[in-house]
């Protein structure tokens, strides 16, 4: 038994998939008849079946939230560091689920899965989905596994919207919504990275309008460029000169256009490990569900008053150094909800990583999570 598999983790996990057979109706118009998630769980559901909760994940993120699929993996799941024995998202008290959701590429029913209608691959044919339609479609995952209430519905960045979305859509079956690094909307400037990215993708000769694997190939360049551009937002200024400053790679300058420094070769590596195991039509997608993303906008643009029917207590976090997801949209949130007369904390952590913060072990930050997380019943 190796050291990974200590008394605080989870150990091996097994993902589960789930034929939804009842209609969605999309929020673009279109309808999926039936459409599959794939899913872990971790912890048991008590017999009361009131102490489940449900992690949400961000852009690139998926299902494997916390353990390992085998024991010689490398890496735990994305979340590992919140949840486990004794961790925040304690399973010795929780029944966590962590799904991927409706469009996503890691099993879920998306752009690069069968159109049970037409026997093809939906490619760019699959329809644009929203967050409402990703916490409409998380609730009928809900009533699969019997779950009537959620103890807490938990995201960060796009994760956080959706736990947002869950309090406003159905505020009777969410008792408790941790909102972490994440913004009511978009800004014009981060809209704005969202297209250059999509950009990317699309003009890349090998995009095919979509069609790529019917070629054979991926939009590699395209796609890379995309992680690259969204990856430097996710970091902040002293977090990659603290980490690469402006070291050379070989100790010298070559007077070219190949790689010179340390952080040019680490960007084209987590390009490259992304390309490998990421979707280029489902990053579209998701660019374009955190674009569209704006509670309010049906409360003519008072976010208050989406908050007005809600019944959660609130968690919102957010990090110092976090430029994409500022403490300011944090905030934002926090004055909205107080205005509604909710029951809401705050918390702005110290920390230097960029909005990637959310993904990290820091102390402060994990017990602020726990802290929480002790005092719901």
């Amino acid at each position: 038994m190796t050291n990974k598999f200590n008394k605080n983790s989870v150990g091996i996990v097994e993902p589960k998939t789930v034929e939804i057979k009842q209609s969605l109706k999309l929020d673009c118009g279109k309808t999926l008849d039936n459409f599959s998630l794939v899913y872990e769980t971790y912890g048991k559901l008590n017999e009361k079946k009131n102490n489940a909760i449900l992690i949400c994940h961000a852009l690139s993120g998926d299902h494997h939230a916390a353990g390992y699929h085998k024991e010689d993996d490398k890496k735990p799941g994305w979340w590992d560091s919140c949840i486990g024995p004794g961790k925040p998202f304690d399973t010795n008290k929780f029944f966590i689920v962590s799904l991927n959701n409706l469009g996503g590429c890691q099993g879920s029913t998306g752009p690069n899965t069968i159109d049970k209608k037409t026997k093809k691959e939906y490619g760019p044919d699959f329809p644009i989905v929203t967050v409402k339609d990703w916490v409409n479609s998380q609730k009928l995952l809900a009533d699969f596994l019997e779950i009537d209430i959620w103890a807490c519905v938990i995201g960060g960045s796009l994760g956080g919207m959706q736990a947002l979305q869950w309090s406003i859509s159905y505020p009777n079956k969410i008792k408790n919504s941790i909102v972490v690094a994440a913004a009511a909307k978009l800004s014009a400037q981060n809209i704005a990275f969202n297209e250059v990215a999509r950009q990317a993708i699309i003009t890349d000769p090998d995009f095919h309008d979509g069609r790529y694997n019917n070629f054979g190939v991926i939009p590699k360049r395209g796609l890379s460029i995309a992680r690259m551009l969204g990856h430097i937002t996710y970091l902040s200024d002293d977090s990659m000169r603290q980490k690469f400053g402006r070291d050379l790679r070989e100790g010298k300058l070559h007077f070219g256009y190949d790689v010179d420094f340390q952080v040019e070769s680490y960007l084209r590596y987590q390009a490259q490990a992304f390309v490998e195991r990421f979707d280029a039509n489902t990053y579209l997608l998701m660019t374009k569900a955190l674009d569209y993303f704006d509670p309010a906008e049906e409360f003519e643009g008072d976010l208050s008053k989406a908050f007005e029917k809600t019944d959660s207590k609130f968690l919102v976090i957010s990090f110092t150094s976090d430029w994409r997801f500022s403490s300011t949209k944090s905030r934002e949130i926090v004055k909205s909800l107080v205005k509604a007369r909710k029951k809401v904390s705050y918390s702005e952590i110290e920390a230097n990583q960029g909005h990637d913060a959310f993904l990290m072990p820091i102390p402060q930050y994990l017990d602020v999570l726990k802290n929480f997380m002790d005092n719901i019943n």
